[in-house]
C-alpha cells in the first residue's frame, strides 16, 4: 500500500497527478491523448480559479470567513490559515477597543481637564468631561473648534505656539467660571498632537494664602516679645557675675538670630503679597560699592573680594528689593567660603541686550542633588554648617521672589570643593542707560574694579 500523504500540498499534487493521468489514459483509449490532457488541465485550472475567486471575494467583502472544512488540499489549508489570521486580528481589535474604552472612561472620570489639541491648527480633537467644568468645552460639540477662541479671555495663543517650551500657567481664572482658579500645562506627546491639562488650584491657593497670613501674623506678633527680651538682655551686665557671661552672650546671639528670622519672614510675606513693584532707575555703581563694603565688613579681611562693573548700565526696578536680593547672595558667599577664599561680584552685559549680576565664591560647593531645592523656604544643604554661620534658610527664597517681581531669573552652578556661582539675569526691558548719580561718593565713582 502506498504511504499516507499528510500535507495539503502533497494531497493537491496527488489529485493533479490522478486527474491528468486519467485524462491521458482516456485519450489513449480514443486515440487522442493530447486533447484529452489539455481539456483536463483547463478543467483543473478553472477549478482553482473559481476557488481563488471565492477566497478573494470573501477577503474584499471583509466578511467573517466560514469555518474551514477539515482535510482538503492546498486551498482548504489557505482558508484555514486565513480564518485563523482573521480570528487573531478580531481578538486584537476587540482587546484594543476594550482598552480604549477603559482609558477613555478613566480620562472622563478624572477631575482634571484633558484636551487633545492639533499642533498645527491649535484646534480641539477631544476633551473629557472635566474640560466642561473647568474650561467650558464640550465634546463632540467643540470638536474642530479653535482653542484660542473657545478659551477667551485666556491669552494662550503665544503660549500654545511655544509648544515644548511653554511654561505652565500657575494661576488663572477659568473661562467657564471666573471664581475658579486653574493651572494650565501643555504636554507635547507626539509631533502632531498636544495634551492640555487644566487643574483646579483654588483650594491650594486658599491654603497658600492661609499659610502666608499665618506666617505674617505670627512673625509680626513675635516682634514685641523679642523687643522685650532684647531690652532685658541689654540691661544685664556680664561684669556683675562672670559666670553669666557665656550664658548672656549665647542668649543675645540666639535672640538676634530669631529677630533676623522674623524680619526675613516678614520680608518674604511682603514679597509674596505683591504682584508688581514700583519701578525706578536703580544706579548700579553705588549699589556695587555698597555690596563691596558689606562684603568687606562681613568678611573682616578673611577673603579676597573683587567687584567688577562691566555692564556700564543701570537697572529698572526697586532699589530696596534688588539690594536685599544682591546682599543676600553676597552674605551667603562670605558665610560659606572658608578663610583665604575668593569672592567675585560681577555686573556684566548679557545676550539680547540684558545684563547679569553674578556672585562667585571658592567655598564648599553644593552637591547637584540639592541645587534645585535651594530656593525653598528653610531648605538647608547642611543644618550644622548653617547653625555655625547663622543663616535662616530664607535668603535664597527672598532672592527668588525679588527676581520674579523683576521678571528676572536665578541660575545656580556649583561644584563640590570648588565653589558656587549665583547669577541674576535681567532682560533688556530692565536695562536703562547709566546716568551720573549726584549723590554718589567721589571714591565710589572709580569703583568699577576694587580688590580687597
Amino acid at each position: 500500500m502506498p504511504p499516507t500523504l499528510q500535507t495539503p500540498w502533497q494531497r493537491t499534487l496527488a489529485t493533479l497527478a490522478v486527474v491528468l493521468g486519467t485524462a491521458v489514459l482516456a485519450g489513449l483509449a480514443v486515440g487522442h491523448p493530447w486533447p484529452a490532457l489539455a481539456l483536463a488541465a483547463l478543467a483543473l485550472l478553472a477549478a482553482h480559479l473559481l476557488r481563488l475567486r471565492r477566497i478573494s471575494h470573501l477577503l474584499e467583502a471583509r466578511v467573517r470567513l466560514p469555518p474551514p472544512r477539515s482535510g482538503g488540499g492546498a486551498w482548504a489549508n489557505v482558508e484555514r490559515l486565513l480564518h485563523r489570521a482573521r480570528a487573531e486580528v478580531r481578538g486584537r481589535e476587540r482587546r484594543l477597543v476594550e482598552m480604549m474604552r477603559a482609558y477613555r472612561a478613566v480620562a472622563t472620570a478624572l477631575p482634571d481637564a484633558l484636551v487633545v489639541v492639533d499642533r498645527n491648527t491649535q484646534r480641539l480633537i477631544w476633551c473629557n468631561a472635566g474640560a466642561g467644568r473647568l474650561l467650558g468645552l464640550d465634546y463632540p460639540r467643540d470638536k474642530g473648534a479653535s482653542l484660542v477662541e473657545r478659551l477667551q479671555p485666556l491669552p494662550i495663543s503665544h503660549w500654545l505656539s511655544a509648544g515644548r517650551h511653554a511654561e505652565p500657567i500657575v494661576d488663572a481664572a477659568s473661562p467657564a467660571d471666573p471664581s475658579i482658579r486653574i493651572s494650565l500645562r501643555l504636554i507635547p506627546y507626539s509631533d502632531a498632537l498636544w495634551l492640555l491639562v487644566a487643574r483646579d488650584v483654588g483650594k491650594l491657593m486658599r491654603l497658600e494664602q492661609v499659610r502666608r497670613d499665618f506666617v505674617a501674623n505670627v512673625s509680626h506678633e513675635l516682634r514685641t516679645p523679642l523687643t522685650v527680651v532684647h531690652g532685658y538682655l541689654d540691661m544685664l551686665d556680664p561684669a556683675d557675675n562672670e559666670e553669666w557671661e557665656p550664658i548672656i552672650g549665647e542668649m543675645r546671639r540666639q535672640s538676634q538670630r530669631m529677630t533676623q528670622l522674623v524680619e526675613d519672614l516678614l520680608a518674604l510675606s511682603r514679597l509674596e503679597a505683591q504682584d508688581a513693584l514700583e519701578d525706578e532707575d536703580v544706579a548700579m555703581g553705588p549699589m556695587l560699592s555698597t555690596l563691596r563694603r558689606e562684603a568687606e565688613a562681613l568678611s573682616q579681611g578673611r577673603h579676597g573680594i573683587v567687584v567688577e562693573d562691566l555692564a556700564g548700565v543701570d537697572l529698572l526696578g526697586s532699589g530696596r528689593e534688588l539690594h536685599s536680593a544682591f546682599s543676600n547672595l553676597v552674605a551667603n558667599a562670605v558665610r560659606y567660603t572658608p578663610s583665604g577664599g575668593r569672592i567675585a561680584v560681577r555686573f556684566a552685559p548679557a545676550e539680547g541686550g540684558g545684563a547679569t549680576l553674578s556672585v562667585e565664591d571658592s567655598g564648599y560647593g553644593i552637591p547637584e542633588s540639592h541645587i534645585s531645592r535651594l530656593t525653598e523656604r528653610f531648605y538647608r544643604v547642611s543644618s550644622s554648617r548653617t547653625r555655625e554661620t547663622g543663616g535662616t534658610g530664607l535668603g535664597l527664597a527672598i532672592v527668588k521672589h525679588v527676581l520674579q517681581l523683576h521678571q528676572a531669573r536665578l541660575d545656580i552652578t556649583s561644584e563640590v570643593g570648588r565653589g558656587s556661582t549665583f547669577t541674576c539675569s535681567f532682560g533688556a526691558d530692565r536695562i536703562v542707560p547709566r546716568g551720573k548719580d549726584p549723590h554718589e561718593h567721589p571714591q565710589d565713582q572709580h569703583a568699577s574694579r576694587q580688590h580687597a
